[in-house]
């Protein structure tokens, strides 16, 4: 069930647009400022990383399936002002191809056109106005280290990362979805409100990364003895049914 608090927003007066940050009346869970094109992002990135897996893959088959399914249902919602807004950002985008990624789509008409999302250290870069560009990093293991984790460490030292992070080019974000474009979406991918889809589409991006890692389409180390895997039915001989006939 739709939560009350994102339904009573979208019957508001002048309530045309969600207002990011605000409650959805899910505990801890916030309206998202850009969730088409963070779900574009998402759904494009793991399409990108199943292409690890073997194609005869029943993993990267059914993922795909859903992963392109749940695509066309946010390429197809435009909010108004999207074309006119993809001309104004085009030449910096094609000019830091390192920061964005252009995602070609055909139209109904035959024509192809292109979303245009941010990639992760863009995303980072303008998550809000106030952001100062300071860069968290991950702490340093303590104890011995090889050398090869000695090298590695030295490249990630003369790195100037909050330099890099304010290099990253800032573009104007792209247009709001409406609260009835949004509640179709929701309705149309039935998973829960949008910003609960956006953390199924994250799991599953990371998901696939794990997988590949430990490549399980390969054959286990250790085979499965005989009928491991089968179980018991109707059908089984050894049943007490069977063995009184």
């Amino acid at each position: 069930m739709r939560a009350a608090l994102r339904l009573f927003a979208s019957v508001q007066k002048n309530a045309q647009f969600l207002e990011a940050g605000a409650p959805t009346g899910l505990t801890g869970l916030l309206t998202h400022a850009a969730p088409r094109s963070t779900l574009l992002y998402l759904y494009s990135s793991t399409l990108e990383k199943l292409k690890q897996f073997p194609e005869s893959s029943v993993y990267r088959q059914s993922t795909e399936a859903l992963t392109r399914h749940r695509m066309q249902i946010i390429e197809n919602v435009r909010p108004a002002g999207l074309e006119e807004w993809q001309q104004r950002v085009q030449k910096t985008v094609d000019e830091h191809p390192e920061a964005f990624r252009k995602i070609p789509i055909t139209t109904h008409s035959g024509k192809t056109e292109y979303n245009i999302v941010w990639k992760a250290t863009a995303v980072e870069g303008m998550k809000t106005d106030e952001w100062d560009d300071e860069y968290i990093a991950n702490p340093m293991l303590e104890g011995v280290r090889s050398e090869e984790v000695q090298a590695k460490q030295q490249i990630a030292l003369r790195r100037d990362l909050i330099e890099e992070h304010r290099a990253v080019p800032r573009i104007e974000p792209e247009p709001s979805m409406t609260a009835e474009q949004i509640n179709y979406i929701e309705g149309e991918i039935a998973a829960g409100l949008i910003e609960e889809v956006i953390q199924v589409a994250e799991g599953e991006r990371d998901l696939v990364d794990v997988l590949a890692k430990s490549k399980v389409w390969e054959d286990l180390e250790e085979k499965p003895k005989e009928g491991q895997w089968s179980y018991h039915d109707k059908r089984d001989t050894h049943t007490p049914e069977t063995q009184a006939r």
